[in-house]
């Protein structure tokens, strides 16, 4: 009688412990994942915006389809002007070399002039759950830089934007990675270059990579490393749907492309919980 209480208390332990592991494992550990959307230079990718990149329409646009962030490029005149505008130069001129008098007629795709970063600051404070992605395009020199990372500050000041929970930075310039690291510390800034490990960048002041996504396929442990690093992490420009798959499983925070309903779809697809508040998460804390 002894011997068949031990056995049948053996069992039952038995039982309880195959239990336990099974209670703990998640049922499916990508249904807890979480990734926020940022529309490319706005979400320009339709008739609402003209199709017209980088324009006060696409951020419109992007804001109202409720994306967790929209990005933008912002270059810097001669006279210290801060545009809304991709490329280095406009019809062959170098935008950092003329008064910003010399692009006033320029028109985008969808008619709209080029927005000043104060046009465009307007337009983002109208909706405070959308991520401001601020990219702050190369310059010629160090010292033209910090000008540019300077006059970037009282921009946002100006308007009462500087605020980690409304705007995060992104840069290929490393200086200027560095520059905003230093000043703006409780800010998410990313180097995009792709070119140095999230250890390394985490070394010099800098809280974040935004790579493009085939430096993720070639280093799929780097979004890893980051998290346990607290850095945020992003991956550009992401517009094929097997690429977008493949950014999924690797595990970024935020997802930059130029069909931001495409990501959407395949988001729920892969069962991912996508993201569409900037409340709904820090841009500071990787998820």
């Amino acid at each position: 009688m002894k011997k068949e209480r031990i056995v049948k208390l053996f069992m039952m332990m038995l039982c309880v412990m195959m239990m336990i592991p099974a209670a703990a494992a998640p049922k499916n550990r990508i249904s807890k994942n979480r990734m926020g959307i940022v529309a490319h230079r706005g979400f320009w990718n339709c008739e609402e915006a003209g199709y017209a990149r980088n324009s006060l329409a696409a951020l419109r646009c992007a804001q109202e389809a409720g994306f967790w962030g929209s990005e933008f490029d912002v270059n810097m005149t001669a006279d210290d002007t801060l545009i809304v505008f991709h490329d280095g130069k406009i019809d062959g001129k170098l935008i950092e070399d003329y008064p910003f008098a010399e692009f006033k007629s320029y028109r985008l795709g969808n008619g709209e002039p080029i927005p000043t970063l104060d046009q465009y600051l307007e337009q983002g404070k109208l909706y405070p759950e959308t991520m401001l992605v601020y990219e702050l395009k190369p310059h010629s020199s160090p010292e033209v830089e910090d000008r540019f990372v300077r006059l970037t500050i009282e921009s946002l000041e100006k308007h009462g934007l500087l605020d980690p929970k409304r705007v995060m930075f992104i840069s290929f310039s490393f200086h200027i990675c560095q520059r905003l690291g230093e000043l703006l510390p409780d800010f998410s800034v990313q180097y995009l270059e792709g070119n140095m490990n999230p250890k390394e960048v985490k070394a010099v002041g800098i809280n974040g990579i935004d790579y493009h996504f085939s430096v993720f396929d070639k280093h799929p442990l780097w979004p890893k490393e980051a998290r346990k690093l607290k850095m945020t992490t992003n991956a550009w420009t992401v517009n094929k749907d097997e690429d977008i798959r493949r950014v999924i499983q690797h595990r970024v925070m935020y997802i930059t492309t130029d069909n931001p309903l495409q990501v959407r779809e395949l988001l729920k697809e892969a069962k991912v919980r996508e993201v569409r508040s900037i409340n709904s998460t820090s841009a500071s804390a990787p998820i």
